[in-house]
């Protein structure tokens, strides 16, 4: 799939656009953390079945995974900023119906309507990657990838403070206004991507992938209440596997699909996926285990009988890691690529499970477990977004990291599954109340290693990378060095007047045997330009500067690693361009 830009200006990204859209994936995150707090006191909230009052968090987690690669093919098609601010607005539009009620169909509507900002987290990335220069964003990726686990680690004491002191309500009516907050900042300071993919939504896709999906996560979500092995629960695993191989069968039939499955079965991008999966089961399992076992009383021998805002307090610096993860993750991608930060990553969050097998009884152990896994999930995060935009065209960054986005939440949400089947089964009895045992939590963090240890298989079997990715640079002299390489592959020259004086500033546009756009830039100071190819082929190179009339030439590239050298010489007179 080919790409191309508008002729629109776009205003200049300043320097608020990464902390504005990291926020954005933290309001994210604040939202599906939201009501941990008050899990268990949901069925009385809501006067429902406990079965029932999972639906609240069932529901948002499927909304979430249907929105995640519909809202970022929407983001290539027509505007990442414009799909950032819809997914923020169904947020706030949700949090205040959820807000407003008690009852628990109108609450699992407000729900599953909040569910639909996870597509933030992908468009986010996709914004940085058009409109950053590549000395800054490996940083931004990695703080943007880690903003779910940042917010997920702020929101648990302050939704913990919130729920204790009053009415739950106003959890909904907090994350309403850090969505609109997110909605005005992004309006003042994120420019629009002029980045465009070709061809049209695919509407048939998207219905297909969204069937598929609710098909494949209900029994995964719903699983230990059916029972794994009842009709309802293997007949829905058995009507996804046909809808999904039917769904790729019609994608791989489309030119404009929803998702490009021939992408997606690259090495680099099919392995980043499988691990992502992987780690998105390893850092559920901590946010699991940990509150529990802060929470429950000393008196079962085990416990730590600490308060739900203590206990939120400790598992805080779980997120605060992986912030401050993110430059640490820029210099040493920036030294060794993605590949090895991942694998670094996964090695930490191992060695972080298997000491938190050991640190199991005082509050202070778990702070520990917190930071160490927090470092490991950190890198692990950030290596994601660079791993993928590596392997894919720009044009399909925003589809790339949502079905990436989407990898993680299928893996928290068969760690949701799993460990809580495995602390339901190992739980005792007490009262006619379940009680997780020290069994159950250390049986736990087993799973989490062994999800680790085949995560950081998949990452082993990633390709190495051709040439220096687009990502790996930290500094204006590499990106600079980097960018050299790539204009070996297109055209260079300069732009001169009719007396052979450069000029600066001046618009050179690249259009393809279709007549379509595929490349644009302006001239340096020096009049020089330089100009990537996607592929080989006959090209007009078309210039226009202020004060100078058209120009246009024909060149044909090779493809191969020489550059074609082409000066672009304006008329003289004096026309307005």
């Amino acid at each position: 799939m080919t790409h191309t830009t508008t002729d629109r200006p776009t205003r200049k990204a300043s320097g608020a656009v990464v902390p504005v859209l990291a926020f954005a994936g933290i309001v994210v995150a604040v939202m599906q953390t939201l009501l941990v707090p008050v899990i268990k006191d949901l069925p009385q909230l809501l006067d429902t079945a406990p079965s029932n009052a999972t639906w609240v968090l069932t529901s948002t987690l499927l909304s979430g995974a249907v929105a995640t690669p519909i809202m970022g093919r929407l983001g290539d098609l027509y505007g990442k900023r414009r799909m950032l601010i819809l997914s923020l607005a169904v947020m706030v539009v949700g949090a205040l119906i959820s807000a407003l009620t008690s009852q628990l169909l109108t609450m699992i509507v407000g729900r599953a309507l909040q569910g639909f900002a996870m597509g933030a987290i992908p468009l986010g990335i996709g914004l940085m990657r058009d409109m950053l220069p590549r000395e800054k964003l490996g940083s931004a990726m990695a703080l943007m990838s880690s903003s779910i686990g940042v917010g997920g680690g702020l929101a648990l004491p302050a939704a913990a403070l919130v729920a204790q002191h009053t009415n739950w309500h106003a959890l909904f009516y907090g994350a309403a206004g850090l969505g609109a907050l997110s909605i005005a900042l992004t309006l003042l300071v994120v420019p629009e991507s002029p980045m465009r993919a070709e061809g049209s939504f695919d509407l048939l896709g998207a219905l297909g992938l969204s069937t598929g999906l609710v098909l494949f996560l209900l029994p995964i979500t719903k699983g230990s209440d059916w029972g794994w092995t009842s009709g309802t629960t293997l007949g829905l695993f058995a009507a996804a596997a046909v809808v999904l191989v039917l769904w790729g069968v019609m994608e791989l039939r489309l030119k404009a699909a929803l998702v490009d499955l021939r992408t997606t079965a690259r090495p680099a991008v099919l392995f980043t996926n499988l691990a992502s999966i992987m780690v998105g089961v390893s850092f559920y399992v901590v946010s699991l285990v940990l509150p529990q076992l802060l929470q429950l009383p000393k008196a079962t021998g085990y416990g730590l009988g600490q308060s739900m805002v203590v206990a939120g307090l400790l598992v805080a610096p779980l997120g605060l890691t992986m912030m401050f993860t993110a430059p640490v993750y820029a210099r040493l991608s920036a030294k060794y690529g993605p590949k090895v930060t991942l694998i670094l990553g996964m090695l930490i969050i191992a060695i972080g499970y298997g000491a938190g097998l050991g640190l199991m009884s005082a509050p202070w152990q778990s702070l520990v477990i917190a930071v160490i896994l927090g470092a490991g999930i950190g890198l692990a995060y950030s290596s994601l977004p660079a791993l993928i935009i590596g392997a894919v065209p720009a044009s399909e960054t925003g589809a790339a990291n949502g079905l990436n986005t989407l990898m993680r939440s299928i893996g928290t949400s068969v760690s949701s599954a799993v460990i809580g089947m495995v602390l339901a089964n190992t739980a005792n009895n007490v009262g006619g109340v379940a009680v997780p045992t020290m069994h159950g939590f250390r049986v736990s963090f087993l799973i989490a290693t062994g999800a680790v240890a085949i995560g950081l298989l998949m990452a082993l079997f990633l390709p190495k990378p051709d040439r220096a990715p687009q990502l790996r640079a930290s500094s204006e002299e590499e990106a600079n060095l980097e960018r050299a390489e790539e204009v070996l592959r297109g055209f260079r020259g300069r732009v001169l007047d009719a007396g052979g004086t450069p000029v600066a500033r001046a618009k050179v546009t690249l259009i393809d045997q279709r007549g379509r756009q595929a490349g644009a830039t302006l001239s340096l100071e020096d009049g020089r330009y330089a100009l990537p190819v996607p592929a080989q082929g006959a090209y007009v190179l078309a210039a226009k500067a202020t004060g100078h009339g058209p120009h246009a030439s024909s060149a044909t590239h090779a493809g191969d690693e020489r550059p074609v050298e082409l000066d672009l010489a304006l008329p003289g007179e004096t026309v307005n361009a």
